[in-house]
Parts: C-alpha cells; structure tokens; sequence
C-alpha cells in the first residue's frame, strides 16, 4: 500500500484552476519541448499522469502516451478532456503498477516533485527501479524536483513560506530529522470562502536521486535548472534530473 495522499474529487475538481501557473505557456512549453526531444519519437509513459497537463500536449505531438495514477478523482478530470480517454493509462501506485509495453518505453517522466509525494525511501527507491523496467536499453527516465528550503529555515522554525498573495498563502513544514515535509494552502475562492488543504511529501535531494538511480541501474546524463537547461547551480531552487539506462552490451 503506498504512502502517498490519495487526492479526492474536493482537490480533483480545481486542481487545474489551483494550479493554473504550471499551465501557463511560458512554463509548459518548454518542458513539453525538452520532453519531446529526450522522447526521440518513441514511447512514453509519466508516472502520476494527473489531469494530463503534461501528457496531453505530449499526445498532440505525436508521442505515444501512456500512463499510470493512482487518484481516480484525478482520472476522472483527465478523461473528461479532449483527447483525455484516448491515453492509456493503469490506475495504481507509481512505485509498483505496471503498464503494457514495460521495457519499450523510450522515456519515463514524473514532473512537479510527484515523487516526493511517496513518504517512504523505500518506496522512492522502488519508484526508480519500476521506471526503469518500463525502459528500453538507452532510455531516459526524467523527474523534476524542488530542492528543500533549508537555507532559509533558520534553528526553531519549523515553517518556510512560499506564496503569499491575496488568493493563495502557502507555506511548507519541514520536519529535518525524518525528511517529511507537508505544503500548506489557504485559498480564497470568489465567493469569499477560503478553502485549507494540505500534501504530506518525503523530501529528497539530487545526490540522493542518484544513489536510487544507480541502485535501478540507470546513470545520469543531464541535469539542469529548469527545462530550458539552465546550468544547475547551488543556488537553485528545483532540478531537471535525467538519467538513461545502459544500452545492452
């Protein structure tokens, strides 16, 4: 059984509408576009496909789309949109489903810190090693992961805001002993109402990713800032991680 949320309609049905900046063209086209060349015309398949905002314009380019989720809720709102029943997609835990096609995939991708959304190492673990059994020989599997707010976490506090708007106030928890984390959100709906919701993550860091990438048996081939392949610095604030598994001998 995974230990991640499982999201329900009450997040379900305004997800996109929550989460309308990941929408926006100058942050989804160039990941698309990033997507789509480490792609190389093959197959694909993202792990927690969510309500398809990566998936579905991966789709109209010509990509083969396969997915897997775990919310129903969620696969509910990806099937009501255009496009959205076409994709085949396994309802179950990114760490443990299996899809048709496991091992011809040409890429395995799992965006917006989905990973960090399974509270166990283990299961983190786990995650690695069924991305890269979907895997062909010389195939990529792709994550895009926040790095943890720690340097502005000073000794006592236990919280980091990371918006503060009229609409949206939202601050992470961190917990440093045990690497669990839980991002907190105040929205203001139109009506005035405000509605309180919250995601439990296990946070993880990029030389970690790549301890569970060798233990899967995948090596790192890029790893950039953000999707248009801004060098990656200690300064940054998330990562574009990619790592390939080896072409047979």
């Amino acid at each position: 059984m995974t230990s991640s949320d499982v999201w329900d309609e009450s997040v379900s049905s305004t997800y996109d509408a929550d989460e309308a900046a990941m929408f926006a063209p100058e942050v989804l086209g160039p990941a698309v576009d990033r997507l789509v060349a480490l792609a190389e015309d093959g197959p694909v398949l993202e792990l927690a496909i969510g309500t398809g905002r990566i998936a579905l314009p991966l789709a109209r380019r010509g990509l083969a789309v396969s997915g897997v989720e775990l919310s129903e809720a969620m696969l509910g709102e990806l099937r009501r949109k255009p496009g959205g029943r076409d994709l085949p997609v396994v309802q179950g835990d990114m760490a443990t489903a299996s899809v048709a096609g496991a091992g011809g995939f040409a890429l395995v991708l799992l965006v917006f810190n989905t990973i960090a959304n399974l509270r166990r190492q283990d299961e983190q673990v786990a995650c690695f090693e069924n991305a890269a059994r979907h895997l062909r020989p010389g195939g990529r599997f792709v994550i895009e992961l926040g790095i943890p707010p720690l340097r502005r976490l000073p000794p006592g506090q236990v919280a980091v805001p990371f918006e503060i708007g009229e609409g949206h106030v939202g601050f992470d928890t961190i917990d440093t002993a045990t690497q669990e984390s839980a991002s907190h959100h105040y929205r203001r709906d139109p009506d005035g109402t405000v509605r309180y919701d919250v995601g439990r993550f296990r946070y993880l860091w990029p030389a970690e990713c790549d301890l569970m990438a060798r233990i899967a048996g995948l090596e790192l081939e890029h790893r950039w800032a953000d999707w248009q392949g801004t060098p990656f610095t200690a300064e940054s604030e998330q990562h574009v991680s990619v790592w390939r598994k080896p072409l047979a001998p």
